[in-house]
């Protein structure tokens, strides 16, 4: 089995993590925490891999970097953005926590594409020692140049143990289209959105009606994009299954603080908060019913 692409760009560091090269860029991996409810609680059920490009070590945007790299690199940038987040998992996560890693449907031109992707998969996570039922694949809202191959690769990951994911779920119509045709795991409704739907009770009914109705699918859901607690304590109202955002915990390098947080360990706290436990009185948190000024 040749090297894999991921691995060719990766430089190795005495504290067990790495980074990724490319051009006169040097890549990181920050990690963020997802958080579940259970029996109202706050506990860590997963992260969240994501690029933090520098140069001539100066952070940048990671949308800078992507619009710099041409069109034709993009396949290869993905497989190491992958690299790097897997084996970074494996050096500084906890090993009970679930990793979410993006994949952008619009590489996928044709099924050798896909089968290379998964053999790299397979190949870095051998490396990393990280078990395939960990790591979700996050499918990106972008459009793929081709649907056939696109649902191939995602059935493929399914059979070869990975979960599936579709991100930024919102008010675009062919988002329940996406839902049906890849059968996901895991859903992650977009922040804006979510936060327009908050802020009316109306919105914030139809907002529940359709966490109850991916439940009932055995679908579980994200809401990502919580910097408030109002909008964590209506996340937890509407049912859903985890939640994402600043309020919580902002990304972190690796070498992460997070390693520490597994099972039976404390949760990291926001800046400011007095506890993560859902529904209890918080510091931070007026009584509210929805929206900011309490909108009936």
């Amino acid at each position: 089995m040749s090297r894999s692409i991921g691995l060719a760009h990766i430089i190795r560091h005495d504290d067990g993590t790495s980074s990724g090269v490319w051009g006169i860029y040097t890549l990181q991996s920050a990690f963020q925490p997802i958080f579940a409810f259970r029996e109202g609680k706050l506990s860590v059920a997963a992260f969240e891999g994501l690029i933090r490009p520098f140069r001539d070590g100066e952070p940048q945007s990671p949308m800078s970097f992507f619009s710099a790299c041409p069109a034709a690199d993009r396949l290869h940038i993905e497989a190491l953005t992958r690299t790097l987040h897997l084996l970074n998992a494996g050096a500084c996560l906890p090993q009970e926590a679930s990793i979410f890693v993006n994949f952008d449907p619009s590489v996928f031109t044709e099924r050798a594409v896909a089968d290379n992707a998964l053999r790299e998969m397979r190949l870095v996570l051998h490396e990393a020692g990280i078990d395939p039922g960990r790591v979700v694949c996050e499918v990106t809202e972008q459009r793929s140049a081709s649907q056939e191959t696109l649902h191939g690769f995602v059935a493929a990951l399914k059979g070869n143990g990975f979960r599936i994911a579709v991100d930024d779920y919102g008010a675009d119509d062919s988002d329940i289209n996406r839902i049906k045709e890849l059968k996901p795991d895991i859903v992650k409704f977009d922040a804006h959105w979510i936060t327009q739907l908050m802020e009316s009770g109306a919105g914030f009914a139809l907002l529940t009606s359709m966490v109850k109705s991916f439940e009932a699918q055995g679908i579980r859901t994200v809401f990502e994009g919580i910097e408030e607690g109002w909008q964590l304590e209506l996340a937890e109202k509407s049912g859903a299954s985890m939640v994402q955002g600043f309020v919580l915990a902002r990304p972190e390098l690796a070498p992460t603080s997070f390693r520490v947080f597994g099972r039976d360990g404390p949760s990291p706290t926001a800046a400011g908060a007095t506890s993560v436990t859902a529904g209890a009185p918080h510091a931070a948190r007026a009584a509210k019913v929805f929206g900011r000024r309490g909108t009936p």
